[in-house]
């Protein structure tokens, strides 16, 4: 469904020389499925993010949807088919609830068109999906970071894209609501088939949500494959300079990570 071959990309002036930030990156996403992207600060996740989302033009590499390259497509045909949900939602204006999320239909509206009632019953189902319709009169201003994180994901849910791109979705959260949004995404995977890459320094998330794991280490992919193939002693090793004890937890039903110490 989406495919990025080769992918490279640098902040320095085009012509002139500079470090890469993505070197080489190559990766498949099939539909359905929800793909971890995990490294280090600096390791290039988030400037990988905004190249698969057509934000970033690659130096080299071509990123595609069903085959189609995404610089032949219009930025409202983009946001059909990707939607992205950031570290952090900061809004210029004292928007309701329901107005953020209608903000996801735009794509799908011809120039000066105003939201109908069928925006608005979309709009409504999102936030009933991620378990914030009670929030729908209430100021974007006034919710939690988990309950702001949870009016983003629904707005990406109106945007009816058909991949969701997340940057580090449980970031500043606490440990109630890093629960609460790895269970809202396993069940928009589960029940809405919804396609997902997420990228995060929670290992035990990647773990309990992502089917497959990219490993970025300075712009490059090191290691790549299923969660249990790709999440080892061994890999997170060589990802974070870290010993880390890896098991499966029947309890909760996944992998688990505890980091032990730096190595000598």
């Amino acid at each position: 469904m989406l495919k990025a071959t080769d992918l490279s990309f640098s902040f320095a002036r085009r012509g002139a020389s500079g470090p890469r930030v993505i070197d080489g990156v190559s990766l498949d996403v099939e539909r359905g499925t929800v793909v971890g992207l995990l490294g280090p600060n600096g390791s290039g996740k988030t400037t990988l993010l905004r190249i698969l989302a057509g934000v970033l033009p690659p130096r080299s590499g071509r990123v595609l949807i069903d085959g189609h390259p995404i610089e032949q497509l219009t930025r409202r045909e983009l946001a059909r088919r990707i939607a992205v949900v950031p570290q952090e939602t900061h809004s210029t204006f004292d928007f309701s609830v329901i107005d953020m999320v209608l903000m996801g239909r735009y794509p799908h509206l011809g120039p000066f068109e105003l939201e109908g009632a069928a925006d608005q019953e979309i709009a409504r189902d999102s936030l009933a999906a991620t378990g914030t319709a009670a929030l729908e009169t209430r100021r974007f201003g006034t919710l939690s970071g988990g309950e702001k994180q949870r009016v983003v994901i629904a707005g990406a849910l109106a945007q009816a894209s058909d991949i969701l791109l997340l940057d580090e979705p449980t970031t500043a959260l606490d440990l109630g609501y890093q629960l609460e949004i790895t269970a809202l995404l396993r069940r928009l995977n589960t029940e809405r088939g919804a396609t997902m890459i997420v990228s995060t320094h929670d290992l035990n998330l990647a773990a309990a949500l992502c089917e497959r794991i990219v490993l970025l280490r300075q712009g490059r992919v090191i290691a790549h494959g299923t969660t249990k193939e790709t999440l080892t002693a061994e890999t997170i090793r060589a990802l974070y300079d870290v010993d880390a004890d890896v098991q499966f937890h029947p309890l909760a039903g996944h992998l688990t990570v505890v980091p032990i110490a730096r190595p000598r």
